[in-house]
């Protein structure tokens, strides 16, 4: 299998003069992009970065971040991509469990963590780059700077990007990568507590890119978006897809719903993967815009959390384009996949499985369960992770029998398709009864006057939990509650009834937008304005 720089430099120069990549109003040609790449993998090879060796970086979108994404598969190092906002202890965390040795960063990045925390940079011994700019040596007011190699006069330096675009731009040497280094560090309880890195490697990634290609049937004709994080395996993909076929990456630099419709139009992008609450987003200004259509747009995809079915059925409505939805996990990448214009009854499955993917529905006794009943959902994949860094054990524990057990709920029907029923964590067991969140969302987002909702446990003395509700309504009423109760009464069984009702003026999301329920409690606690 080629490296995937190598799929890059055939591509650069099949297509030298075109464009290979647009940001924020910049954009690089192919020629402009493989001297970029190789000045960067020359210059981090320069400075000692070398095969096997970790780089920590608060990644955002832009051109930069997309050429160091593509310069380290040359030297066989890899990414520990985290979000730029974290404050210097999870950043610490973070890094300290992905076994961060380099810093890639922007300035305020650099200003920041040493006003948090003065020592930060201390444990991390390899090169500091910054990215925007010259940055003066940084003083450190602490003995322990001496102990440092790098530098004994107790300062650590911090490398200017100027640097880098001063260097040699031959191709560099592809000396013993073979792809199987890992690639990227995927951090999966959002850099805290005891986050689990969750190898990459460059062939898994290739693998995973490849498969993807195939199945929406991508070629160098088409210009694909990238409108999530760069820090999150699903953008690393939306960026490594086209620079590998030949064809243009459009990167958003941050989301709103006009800013994606607007770039769409403007560069007549033809096919994106987007989660499902940027899309429900889409939705609200598709339906206040004059203009409503994207003639461009070829195929999009909803990832991530389940969209909406009535966000669904919508969008199927006003989009002129084939329209899809995916469900899979970090671990396993993409798991099945739906034609939504073609689903018919099927609208409320996320699909069947992918080619070379087997699903089963386990107990949690680990036996198959017949078709039709909830269980966790374990899948077995070409597509796999290589596990979790330094936590051999807990992703052994994940897995039976070459499955791995998502932590997802779901059934499978006759034909295969798949239905996800919620977190398996986050069932409510009232009573010792097990109630599905999901069954009393699903029925409670139908109230008009309800904008978002979210079953969760509640803890209770006599029951264990009951079931509580968040919810967000579209505007202030004082018998709001009344009404969902009456409503729920009406529609939901006697042990799915919510027995406390919080209204909120949002829930707690992360930067994808996704719902967080694990904050619910504290949330709520904390935000509530009615609870009954």
């Amino acid at each position: 299998m080629k490296l995937l720089f190598e799929q890059f430099i055939e591509a650069s120069n099949e297509n030298e003069d075109k464009m290979a990549i647009y940001c924020d109003g910049e954009s690089k040609s192919y020629k402009e992009m493989r001297t970029f790449v190789c000045k960067y993998a020359n210059y981090l090879s320069s400075r000692g970065v070398k095969r096997g060796d970790i780089i920590g970086i608060p990644l955002n979108n832009s051109i930069e971040s997309v050429g160091l994404i593509m310069a380290v598969t040359a030297l066989g190092a890899g990414l520990a991509p985290v979000n730029p906002t974290l404050n210097s202890k999870d950043l610490d965390i973070a890094f300290k469990a992905a076994n961060v040795k380099h810093i890639i960063a922007r300035r305020s990045f650099y200003k920041e963590v040493l006003k948090e925390n003065n020592n930060f940079l201390l444990d991390y011994d390899g090169l500091k780059l910054c990215l925007d700019g010259d940055v003066e040596e940084l003083e450190i007011d602490n003995q322990a700077a001496y102990n440092q190699e790098i530098n004994k006069t107790n300062k650590v330096i911090i490398h200017s990007f100027k640097e880098v675009l001063e260097m040699r731009e031959d191709l560099p040497k592809l000396d013993n990568i073979t792809g199987e280094e890992t690639f990227i560090l995927t951090l999966t309880s959002g850099s805290t507590g005891n986050p689990k890195p969750i190898i990459l490697s460059q062939n898994n990634k290739n693998i995973r890119a490849k498969a993807h290609i195939e199945m929406y049937e991508l070629t160098k004709n088409d210009k694909i978006l990238a409108a999530t994080p760069l820090y999150h395996s699903l953008a690393q993909r939306l960026v490594i897809m086209p620079l590998i076929l030949g064809a243009t990456a459009v990167v958003l630099p941050r989301f709103t719903p006009k800013l994606w419709l607007d770039l769409i139009r403007k560069l007549e992008v033809t096919f994106s993967i987007a989660v499902s609450a940027q899309l429900a987003q889409v939705l609200k200004e598709l339906k206040q815009a004059e203009d409503k259509s994207c003639p461009s747009l070829r195929l999009l995809v909803s990832s991530s959390a389940l969209l909406d079915f009535e966000v669904k059925k919508e969008l199927v409505k006003f989009l002129q384009c084939e329209f899809h939805e995916m469900y899979g996990t970090s671990e396993c990448s993409t798991v099945t996949d739906i034609n939504l214009k073609e689903a018919g009854h099927k609208l409320n499955s996320v699909g069947r499985p992918l080619k070379g993917v087997d699903i089963k529905i386990l107990s949690d006794e680990n036996e198959e369960l017949p078709l039709g009943e909830i269980g966790e959902i374990a899948v077995k994949t070409p597509l796999i992770c290589e596990g979790y860094l330094n936590q051999e054990e807990a992703f052994k524990k994940a897995c039976y029998k070459g499955y791995f057990k998502t932590g997802d709920l779901g059934k499978l029907d006759t034909e295969g398709f798949l239905t996800f029923s919620g977190r398996k964590k986050e069932i409510i067991i009232t009573g010792g009864v097990n109630v599905y969140p999901k069954d009393i969302e699903d029925k409670v987002i139908k109230l008009e006057e309800v904008l978002e909702v979210a079953a969760f446990p509640y803890k209770d003395v006599r029951l264990g939990e009951i079931v509580a509700l968040a919810v967000v309504t579209k505007a202030k009423e004082k018998e709001i509650t009344k009404k969902i109760r009456l409503f729920c009464a009406k529609n939901l069984a006697d042990f799915q009834q919510p027995h406390k009702i919080f209204i909120l003026d949002s829930l707690p999301k992360n930067s994808m937008g996704k719902l967080v329920k694990s904050k619910l409690n504290d949330w709520v606690k904390d935000n509530k304005e009615i609870e009954k």
